[in-house]
């Protein structure tokens, strides 16, 4: 990525129409913000940014375009996910360029030249061929998954773990199906996951555990309410519905019918702006959005998940992953560092084999753990705190104005959260004291039987999911080429992920379908916007 564009697209971009005419209010809010300890230090930028807040027409919010505060880009093109906080601290470039490089870098397995630590199994070599340009990952059209690396199965059987609350692995397979193992060519697997004896390129030969595919069915979105077609003017949709079946590695067996139970879920790469700014997110806020009770009686029970701090071995707050069952960045990139590429870590130091793999404990042996270095971990978590969340666009367009307002009408905010102000994060000023819009309460809900894995983790039900963040879901197919969204990727676009929501959603979804085609648009146009 060249980090430098975003600063010459500042110098040079439309936000600096927003100095225009607004000399006069700018230094009470400039008064007013230091008072929050903010730090409106970036040039035009912030400048900017102060201009806007102190802007509205009506219909158009105060820094409407900044979604992600001071670290927003004006960037809409192919590289909108991959750019550096626009408020990035003097000098910060450095770190920030390390930690991007070991996020490209291609890892090798151990006794290779640096990086040297992948697998024995694993999916992938690399972050980025998951988040590709930083951005959404995707199932297949059809087919197997085993090249597909924007989307991984996570694996359980049933019950949870005494000490961590947690999710409990299959006694051969783990949390995660690994589909690749050292010395083989997931290409040339036959059948019976054997590798091709021309395909062994080392004495490391890991057998791999498996491999899963996915196909697609239709099915009837719901009627419109006391209706009996999908919308108000007889219109019908039909939605993709994914079936995926599973080869297992004879050499461990098929767990599907264990007694223990088998639980599985689908779960596509997230885009990568803004996740520090989610970080940033006060915990009583986040509290104070939760209504586990539904005690307001509106029909929105959102919770948060508890879930395991590895660093201090205590149950906190989640906040990452579909599920919201991670707490923190550094948790969550070290647990992808193991999980996805076999890599070890300070935090996860031991190599993800079971018991029945004894291949693979016998090559995780030829490299001492961690494989991967706390400065290196640092670098990265740096990275993938400050990646800057892409500008709003069209935000004075009629459609999208009128769309903002159907949004909130129909009950979609009540869990896409327009807007929040971020806390004060240690070593991260970037990050601290932003005023965003991420349209999310980080919390669970209920999403219904359609959306169900079946597959708990940590308190989150088999039905429940973290509300997504929606920044950046206008820019998706510019960046990744595709619209596939919700936690599997099966919705083909805006339009069906919202027909798919239930559950604690069905109100909310049920208005939208109420709505006429053109206002349906409108709403659809506002989060193009995003």
């Amino acid at each position: 990525m060249n980090c430098d564009k975003n600063k010459g697209l500042r110098k040079n971009g439309d936000h600096k129409k927003h100095l225009i005419g607004l000399k006069g209010s700018i230094l009470f809010l400039t008064i007013a913000l230091l008072s929050l300890g903010c730090d409106p230090s970036s040039g035009d930028n912030s400048m900017a940014l102060l201009a806007a807040l102190n802007s509205s027409n009506g219909s158009v919010d105060p820094g409407e375009e900044y979604s992600g505060g001071y670290t927003t880009n004006f960037v809409s093109n192919a590289f909108a996910f991959d750019i550096r906080a626009a408020n990035l601290r003097s000098g910060g470039a450095t770190k920030f360029n390390k930690g991007n490089s070991f996020f490209n870098i291609t890892w090798v397995s151990e006794g290779s030249s640096s990086p040297a630590g992948l697998g024995p199994t694993f999916n992938t070599t690399s972050c980025q061929n998951c988040h590709q340009g930083d951005g959404r990952g995707a199932p297949p059209s059809s087919g197997s998954l085993n090249n597909v690396p924007g989307i991984l199965i996570r694996l359980s059987q049933n019950g949870s773990n005494p000490t961590t609350g947690g999710p409990v692995g299959l006694d051969n397979y783990g949390l995660q199906l690994n589909h690749k193992g050292l010395g083989c060519n997931p290409a040339v697997y036959d059948s019976n996951f054997d590798c091709d004896s021309g395909s062994i390129t080392g004495s490391n030969f890991t057998p791999p555990e498996g491999a899963a595919s996915v196909s697609y069915g239709s099915k009837a979105a719901p009627n419109y309410p006391s209706g009996s077609t999908t919308y108000p003017e007889g219109t019908n949709v039909t939605l993709s519905e994914p079936t995926y079946s599973f080869t297992w590695n004879p050499l461990f067996g098929d767990p599907t019918a264990s007694v223990n139970g088998f639980n599985f879920s689908p779960r596509t790469a997230p885009m990568i702006p803004g996740l520090g700014l989610l970080q940033a997110i006060p915990e009583s806020t986040i509290l104070g959005w939760a209504d586990p009770s539904d005690s307001d009686g509106d029909g929105i029970s959102g919770k948060v998940n508890m879930v395991w701090n590895a660093s201090t071995s205590s149950k906190v707050l989640g906040r990452f992953g579909w599920k919201a069952n991670e707490p923190s960045l550094s948790q969550q990139n070290q647990g992808a560092f193991l999980g996805d590429m076999g890599i070890t870590s300070p935090l996860f130091s031991t190599d993800n084999c079971t018991s029945a793999q004894t291949a693979c404990i016998t090559n995780s042996a030829g490299t001492a753990s961690p494989e991967i270095s706390a400065n290196l971990v640092d670098a990265v978590v740096f990275y993938s705190m400050l990646v800057g969340v892409p500008s709003r666009r069209n935000i004075t367009d009629t459609d999208v104005v009128a769309g903002k307002a159907l949004f909130t009408s129909v009950g979609c905010a009540g869990c896409h959260k327009p807007y929040v102000q971020t806390g004060f994060v240690s070593g991260f000023p970037e990050i601290s004291y932003q005023h965003i819009k991420p349209y999310t309460d980080l919390l669970l809900h209920d999403m219904g039987p359609g959306l169900a894995d079946g597959r708990p983790d940590f308190d989150a039900s088999g039905q429940e999911w973290r509300t997504p963040p929606l920044w950046g879901l206008g820019l998706i197919q510019t960046v990744n080429g595709h619209l596939k969204l919700l936690h599997d990727g099966r919705a083909n676009g805006i339009e069906e992920a919202i027909l798919w929501h239930g559950g604690e959603a069905d109100t909310a979804r049920g208005n939208f379908q109420s709505l006429t085609a053109a206002q349906r648009q409108q709403l659809i146009t506002f989060l193009e916007s995003l």
